[in-house]
């Protein structure tokens, strides 16, 4: 049986194999990678799916990220993903788990509003994530704007203009 745990007790060769299992060796080259480039992922919204085998089949990072506005200041932002599930376990709820189980922490810890690029069909009907507030952002690499999706689990407003980057300051 699965369970879902801290990715920060996992080994860092057991992420990236999944991540290249799950993605192809060349994900470092997608906009994620760019908007997100330097950052440590955050422990605390981070966690992993350990098979009966204690083998890793899914994981689920999230990163400081920041909308950075045309005078330099920031937003922070906590960018969600990769979600990633192991090729054989694909379809089995793991990739579901995982993003409940951020978002509900999330939402404990009062966090930054989350934000990802993803499906808004999917992450829009279980999470509530849309693209309604994002239509200010933009990119440091190609994106469709109606997969930059945001989510505020505390209420607090998302929008702004500006490009998504790594965040100046990680939150501590």
């Amino acid at each position: 049986m699965s369970h879902i745990v801290p990715l920060n007790i996992v080994a860092e060769e057991a992420i990236e194999r999944l991540l290249d299992a799950a993605f192809g060796p060349d994900r470092h080259g997608r906009t994620a990678y760019l908007i997100r480039d330097g950052m440590p992922w955050l422990p605390e919204l981070s966690f992993g799916i350990v098979d009966e085998h204690g083998e890793l089949v899914g994981s689920l990072q999230s990163w400081p990220v920041a909308i950075t506005h045309l005078d330099g200041s920031q937003t922070p932002l906590i960018m969600v993903g990769p979600v990633a599930v192991s090729p054989a376990m694909q379809g089995t709820g793991h990739g579901r788990a995982l993003m409940d189980t951020v978002v509900t922490t999330a939402r404990a810890l009062g966090s930054e509003p989350l934000m990802m690029i993803g499906d808004p069909e999917y992450y829009g009907r279980f999470w509530g994530f849309s693209a309604e507030a994002t239509a200010g952002w933009t990119c440091p690499g190609p994106f469709e704007a109606r997969r930059l999706l945001a989510l505020s689990v505390d209420g607090r407003a998302i929008g702004g203009e500006g490009i998504l980057s790594p965040r100046i300051t990680a939150p501590a």
